[in-house]
């Protein structure tokens, strides 16, 4: 007989679909704020992306867990005042709001990787020869917020690539936000909008005390266990972006207490970790989930090769020849495995969701992934108000889906 403390990998599965909101099937009936606040509850954090090929990844999380939905009633969820807020946890990501206090160890190092000395040193140089102007950017803000880096009187604007573009008046609101002296949102075409706190977060949750960093730590690698179902300790750290050696430490000592239980995955190097009593239950969703490439379910790539096989980069940075499967492609669920994955585009256009690339994984089954491909991409395109699927002929799942009606 098995012992409680091993899992199979199956139940590895099973126990990350179910505590990432994908094992049951989509609610029927309209979508409204509750369900968004579920899914939230669920995984944690949303990640944020500017990029818009298909849909920002913040909306198209939700979609995977619960089909179509009007995207305004998550954009409510946010801004002043709002049950979400926006700060460094994974990445840039949305959060609920009475988390806040969580996060301020993060703010006292001036935002994500400032326990690296390297970063440190450099960011601390560049707020010291800065830090008039840095002074003024604030003082603005506090006239005149809620504002964006392109309402800013004298956003000294600066020519380069990339990220050398961005005006100093930008780096210093991002330097405010990073370590809370401002909070931030985005605007419907995904600026980043600023103001002072008290004008943002509500005053129950800035009156919290603020926790140790341990304390925070602690809580937090409790939240990425119950978020993830069973992860190594390098899984929980990643989750938040914890220091993976202040984890380690952090994870022996709550598996000490008893709020983490230590198992073993089959086929797993490294040890694991649930939450104690979390229960294994077979997936009960039957139609496919196409995830966004930023899902929190395939955030660690090692994590979803070990879990599902499936090896995953993301190819937006990839110059184009390089490329192997395409510049937005998005993994498809059925079941319990990873079968499928697409390049795909909305084409606003000419009212058409591109599929540039269908590509069927090793051992998968062609005539069971197709229809149920075809029904979750028709799903995506009438959420995305888009009037025709056009699928193209690259990838080797393309032509039986092209041959389908």
């Amino acid at each position: 007989m098995r012992s409680a403390s091993e899992l199979s990998l199956t139940e590895a599965r099973w126990l990350a679909l179910g505590a990432q909101g994908l094992a049951k099937p989509r609610p029927k009936g309209p979508i409204g704020r509750r369900h968004l606040r579920a899914v939230v509850d669920a995984i944690g954090t949303i990640q944020l992306d500017a990029i818009n090929v298909v849909a920002r990844t913040q909306f198209i999380v939700p979609f995977s867990r619960l089909g179509a939905y009007d995207v305004t009633h998550l954009q409510k969820l946010t801004g002043a005042h709002g049950e979400l807020f926006e700060y460094w946890a994974h990445a840039a990501c949305l959060l609920p709001v009475a988390d806040e206090p969580l996060f301020r160890w993060r703010m006292a190092q001036h935002g994500p990787f400032g326990d690296r000395p390297l970063v440190a040193a450099r960011r601390a140089a560049w707020r010291e020869h800065n830090a008039p102007y840095i002074a003024s950017v604030l003082e603005e803000v506090r006239e005149r917020g809620p504002i964006a880096a392109s309402q800013l009187r004298d956003p000294q604007r600066r020519d380069g690539e990339w990220w050398g573009r961005r005006s100093v008046g930008r780096q210093a609101l991002e330097a405010l936000f990073a370590d809370g002296q401002l909070a931030a949102w985005r605007s419907t075409n995904f600026e980043r909008v600023y103001d002072l706190p008290e004008r943002a977060i509500p005053a129950s949750v800035r009156a919290q005390p603020t926790p140790t960093m341990d304390e925070a730590h602690d809580e937090l690698l409790i939240r990425a266990a119950r978020c993830l179902g069973v992860a190594t300790a390098g899984d929980l750290a990643y989750y938040y972006m914890i220091n993976p050696r202040a984890a380690k430490v952090r994870v022996k000592e709550l598996t000490a207490a008893g709020r983490l239980a230590e198992v073993h995955v089959d086929g797993w190097r490294d040890r694991a970790y649930m939450l104690p009593g979390a229960r294994v239950t077979r997936p009960r969703r039957e139609h496919a989930t196409l995830l966004s490439p930023f899902d929190s379910l395939i955030w660690e790539r090692a994590r979803t090769a070990r879990l599902f096989g499936f090896d995953y980069t993301i190819e937006v940075y990839v110059p184009e020849p390089k490329r192997k499967y395409g510049y937005y492609v998005l993994p498809m669920l059925l079941g319990d495995e990873l079968v499928a994955r697409f390049d795909l585009k909305a084409d606003r256009k000419a009212s058409a969701l591109l599929v540039r690339g269908s590509y069927l994984e090793p051992g998968a089954n062609a005539e069971a992934v197709a229809p149920a491909a075809l029904v979750e991409l028709h799903t995506l395109r009438a959420w995305l108000g888009l009037d025709d699927l056009v699928v193209a002929a690259r990838g080797n799942l393309a032509n039986i889906l092209r041959r389908s009606p």
